[in-house]
């Protein structure tokens, strides 16, 4: 006599067709974005054996030097740290933050908007009610709190940055689980009493993923200028990190003598905000079932 096999339920529909790639290198802003994200990474992860002066290093007599000078390609800030030393490791700093932050974020919140979706009832009520509390202040100002309280440092900057972008997640992946509960797929996993848990990862979860995916691709650039806000105000990365907010923060007070200490940072964070906006707009078109 055979062994009998356990009973399973009739696969859910594919989150992602194979034709993924192709779908999104239709759309040219995103591969473009995707580009540039990969230069600025690259760059950004070859920063330790690159040829660059010393990020930290102050050389008095330096000082505010334009871009196109020699031996300094972005010119120099106040201290005379080259800037094009400074952006590339900043970019390590900036960009490492804001995928923890982003990666911290979606862990909790696509959690939260599982089991409150898939639960129903005073479990989505109670988890609801305190994401909601978490939306009715300004999530900067929330963030800036939290940062007060926590004390100034990167580290206290990405867990505040995390904790007011976790509606975000929640919010999104909990409007789509309740409409996945009812699919036929999650009903026969139901009828062949699988447990709640098993439902909730192997069925429901997979066909959650484009949502979180999409959701990542487009909170990141919010991460990146959130953390460089706290940086600006002093209560991100503390000197003599390397930080593109810090650089911003450091060249207020010299925007009228030396521009550039400015426009360099922010360049940098508006190409990379920009480019992630690309990326994530296409990564939503591509994974829109309507256009498979």
């Amino acid at each position: 006599m055979s062994a009998a096999t356990p009973p399973t339920a009739p696969a859910a529909p594919p989150a992602s067709g194979p034709g993924l790639w192709r779908r999104l290198r239709r759309n040219r802003l995103a591969v473009a974005g995707l580009v540039v994200l990969v230069i600025v990474v690259t760059t950004a992860l070859l920063a330790p054996v690159m040829p660059l002066a010393d990020p930290a290093a102050q050389v008095r007599s330096d000082r505010l030097l334009p871009i196109g000078s020699e031996g300094h390609l972005l010119g120099t800030d106040h201290l005379g740290r080259d800037l094009l030393s400074r952006l590339i490791w900043g970019a390590r700093t900036s960009l490492s933050v804001g995928v923890l932050a982003t990666l911290i974020a979606a862990l909790i919140g696509s959690l939260i908007g599982l089991v409150a979706g898939f639960a129903g009832r005073r479990v989505d009520s109670v988890l609801m009610r305190g994401i909601d509390v978490l939306m009715a202040f300004p999530y900067l100002l929330l963030a800036i709190g939290l940062v007060a309280v926590l004390g100034p440092g990167l580290i206290n900057a990405m867990i505040a940055i995390s904790v007011v972008n976790i509606p975000f997640f929640a919010r999104a992946v909990r409007g789509t689980t309740i409409s996945l509960v009812s699919a036929e797929y999650v009903d026969a996993a139901r009828a062949l009493a699988f447990s709640p848990t098993r439902i909730l990862f192997r069925e429901v979860l997979p066909n959650v993923l484009p949502v979180i995916i999409v959701t990542m691709s487009t909170t990141v650039g919010w991460m990146i200028t959130e953390t460089a806000g706290l940086s600006f105000l002093g209560l991100g990365a503390q000197p003599p990190t390397s930080d593109w907010g810090a650089m911003l923060g450091a060249g207020r007070d010299f925007i009228t003598r030396a521009p550039h200490v400015m426009i360099v940072p922010g360049t940098a964070i508006f190409v990379v905000v920009i480019s992630l906006n690309f990326l994530g707009d296409g990564l939503r078109d591509a994974l829109d079932p309507r256009l498979k």
